[in-house]
């Protein structure tokens, strides 16, 4: 009785397994109405001791995102520098959206954190993780609107507070650029631009306790990803 119609469960593992990390967009405005929704299906996110700690920022000023956008080109090129042998492939990947998409949104922690308690004593973390249960929820609405979301964490939290006049204990965790897009990427943009791969699903799933890997022979270069 309580399972949904099968074309109704079609459709949540559709949206699931279509969703993607969207970078490439086009600038049409997105109809308020839907942003709405989006926003809603945010806030329908679980939290830890329904503590919500999620706030969202809509970026409307132009200069505001030319801001933001030059705080990530900054961050992208002192990832670049820590990344060795692989920074101009990196380089060369297309990491973000700020300037071309219809919607910037930041998703950030609230302040006063500390207060929450309940399920936090010992993982405080949880607050983090309850953002990001939002986030997902954002993400896989959009996709059901045939609306593309791309995640960027290319930037330093500080700075961006800053920008944003946060007050003291919040903190920005995610610029979020939404819009139209002319179409889906097939795969995951980093599978497709062969920077990663996904791993099978058996090596990730272990039963009765933790299954130790083989780790890769000291000098020995392995490029698989833990995705």
């Amino acid at each position: 009785m309580n399972r949904y119609s099968d074309p109704e469960i079609a459709a949540v593992y559709r949206a699931i397994r279509e969703r993607r990390d969207m970078r490439h967009f086009r600038p049409d405005p997105v109809d308020p109405e839907v942003l709405a929704r989006l926003l809603q299906a945010a806030h329908l996110a679980p939290s830890v001791g329904f503590m919500q700690p999620w706030r969202f920022i809509r970026i409307s000023g132009a200069q505001l995102r030319r801001d933001m956008h030059a705080l990530v080109e900054a961050e992208r090129v002192r990832t670049a520098e820590a990344l060795g042998e692989r920074q101009d492939e990196f380089m060369r990947l297309k990491v973000e959206g700020i300037l071309d998409c219809g919607e910037v949104l930041v998703a950030a922690l609230m302040d006063g954190r500390e207060r929450h308690v309940f399920g936090r004593r010992t993982l405080p973390e949880m607050d983090l993780a309850s953002v990001a249960c939002a986030i997902q929820n954002l993400w896989l609405a959009a996709r059901a609107e045939g609306l593309g979301l791309g995640w960027v964490s290319l930037f330093d939290p500080a700075a961006l507070g800053e920008l944003l006049q946060l007050p003291p204990g919040a903190k920005a965790v995610a610029i979020l650029c939404l819009g139209h897009v002319d179409a889906f990427y097939e795969k995951p943009m980093l599978e497709q631009e062969h920077w990663a791969s996904r791993r099978p699903l058996e090596e990730l799933v272990f039963e009765n306790g933790w299954r130790h890997e083989v780790l890769a022979e000291p000098g020995r270069h392995d490029d698989t990803p833990v995705c």
